[in-house]
């Protein structure tokens, strides 16, 4: 669970700035300079999006830091930073925190193709560094058809050797802050085009108190077909993603 942010330290930060408040971030983004302070060690980051059809991840906001930070933990309340992730697709808060904690070393949000959200079945790669004492990495992406959904890991030991490689596979969350409607009313606007089920509503970037839940983080129970959502369509089975980490330098 992410802590209360600190002033930032004298090391330097690689935050990609430009999330709208109130938006799903689809703006300018690219991968953080890595390796070039005395005992850095450079990682190569892959995250693959497993569903196959309808279920979309936003750009992977991933850091590298110290164990007593971390992003989510299951069986507690999500930080308003997830909070704004899984429900309105919304980094910049998540970036912002990263961004004054000392114990973070680095931060990258990863996009791949046009528009950047992470496709079923595609994979992004970036690479990101971590220095001596910052060596976990943890990230997270909203799924994009769902209300509060996202997947991600949290405080991921990070590979000790050059060419070691470390694989972990990623499930489906819940973070229990919104009603699980399925109405494309409540769910962000680019849902709907993504996959080409349509309906008359237009999605909203902004959370609406009247669905507030005051649940903790848990495994997302799937798409029901309530509503405008389609099993058929827009649920999948965990895992939904993996993650390969190999240290390049």
């Amino acid at each position: 669970m992410m802590k209360t942010p600190k002033s930032m330290g004298p090391s330097r930060r690689n935050v990609l700035k430009g999330a709208a408040a109130g938006g799903l971030l689809i703006g300018t983004s690219g991968i953080a300079a890595a390796g070039d302070r005395k005992g850095d060690a450079t990682y190569e980051v892959t995250i693959e999006n497993l569903t196959s059809m309808g279920q979309w991840f936003t750009p992977p906001i991933i850091a590298t830091h110290r164990p007593s930070t971390g992003m989510f933990t299951v069986g507690e309340p999500a930080s308003f930073e997830v909070k704004e992730i899984a429900e309105n697709g919304n980094l910049g808060p998540m970036q912002d925190a990263l961004a004054a904690d000392k114990h973070v070393d680095d931060v990258v949000t990863a996009v791949s193709g046009s528009p950047p959200p992470l496709a079923p079945g595609n994979s992004v790669t970036v690479e990101i560094s971590g220095d001596r004492g910052r060596k976990y990495l943890s990230f997270v992406s909203m799924l994009i058809c769902t209300n509060d959904g996202f997947t991600g890991v949290d405080t991921l030991r990070l590979p000790k050797k050059v060419h070691e490689t470390v694989e972990m596979y990623t499930n489906a969350y819940d973070a229990g802050t919104e009603i699980n409607t399925e109405d494309f009313a409540d769910i962000v606007p680019p849902c709907q085009g993504l996959v080409g089920v349509t309906s008359e509503d237009d999605g909203t970037g902004m959370s609406n108190p009247d669905l507030a839940e005051d649940g903790v983080v848990h495994p997302h129970a799937g798409v029901e077909g309530g509503d405008d959502l389609q099993p058929a369509v827009h649920d999948w089975d965990d895992p939904i993603g993996h993650v390969t980490i190999t240290r390049i330098a």
